[in-house]
């Protein structure tokens, strides 16, 4: 087994995001914008992402906290979850990258 370089071999939290298909892909032409959610990424981490996000949930209050503001904003589930998993992911990087464990506190500094 090879030694991944600090970060799990990816330049930056947003590279991460966009390999786990959580990132949103944005298109601007001239006048028109639009988002859009990816349909090219890695199929397997996506579907552990979601699931991950979805476990977040009933165990990590920051998590539930985060998934409520954005329901009560305009997300639907979908979208919603997609951000647990995003927040997910960048914690994750973080981690990867400072060799850090895992520390609600850090990743939600406000209760």
């Amino acid at each position: 087994m090879r030694d991944l370089p600090s970060g799990g071999g990816f330049a930056a939290a947003r590279s991460l995001r966009a390999y786990a298909g959580t990132a949103p892909l944005s298109w601007s032409s001239g006048t028109s914008h639009t988002v859009v959610h990816r349909k090219v990424c890695n199929r397997c981490l996506k579907r552990t992402t979601r699931q991950w996000a979805f476990a977040a949930l009933t165990r990590s209050p920051g998590c539930r906290a985060l998934y409520e503001t954005r329901r009560n904003r305009v997300d639907g589930y979908a979208a919603a979850l997609r951000h647990v998993g995003n927040k997910l992911c960048n914690d994750l990087y973080r981690c990867l990258t400072t060799g850090d464990l895992y520390r609600e506190e850090i990743m939600f500094p406000n209760p």
